[in-house]
């Protein structure tokens, strides 16, 4: 896009970046960005930098399209859900070297502290007399086993085809 262009938002528009329309109307191939996941709730997926969603295809029963996100999953939206076409701009934002802890402080985020040196009613790796190691299981500050499966929103599991860590659908009922 440039300086001056003209930007839609409509059922059905011309194929150009920066429009935005219905996804079960944008052909199968097209990088979009700024997917929503429920018709009218806003865009969740493919907002940040460089970000880009590929529309896979829509499904047989016409309600939902398939899309590949940039993790690599493949999920189901509402075939009435938004998207917008192209890719997000600013796609070298990762390759930024802040350079030093105050560029960091200045975008908001504080120091992280390691758990070891802190007291064990604090983390579950602090305490211990000098440089202890931390020994068990590995955990995290609130004493979850690390590397465990988190995702507990099991009502959304339907909507993923393949998740971004396999190579079939994990949650498929038996």
């Amino acid at each position: 896009m440039k300086v001056g262009d003209t930007v839609i938002a409509d059922e059905k528009t011309d194929m150009l970046p920066g429009n935005a329309m219905l996804i079960k109307n944008i052909p199968s191939g097209t990088e979009v960005n700024s997917v929503e996941n429920r018709p009218g709730n806003g865009a969740v997926f493919g907002r940040s930098a460089g970000q880009v969603i590929v529309v896979q295809g829509i499904d047989p029963t016409g309600k939902y399209v398939q899309i590949k996100m940039p993790s690599g999953e493949i999920r189901l939206v509402s075939a009435n859900a938004i998207a917008t076409i192209g890719q997000v701009s600013n796609e070298d934002n990762l390759h930024v070297k802040l350079g030093k802890a105050g560029r960091r402080r200045n975008l908001g985020w504080r120091p992280e502290v390691r758990g070891m040196a802190m007291h064990p009613a604090e983390h579950p790796h602090g305490g211990g007399e000098g440089k202890g190691v931390i020994g068990g299981p590995a955990k995290d500050k609130w004493g979850n086993l690390v590397g465990t499966r988190t995702r507990k929103n099991r009502r959304t599991e339907k909507f993923i085809i393949k998740t971004r860590r396999t190579k079939t659908r994990p949650f498929a009922k038996k």
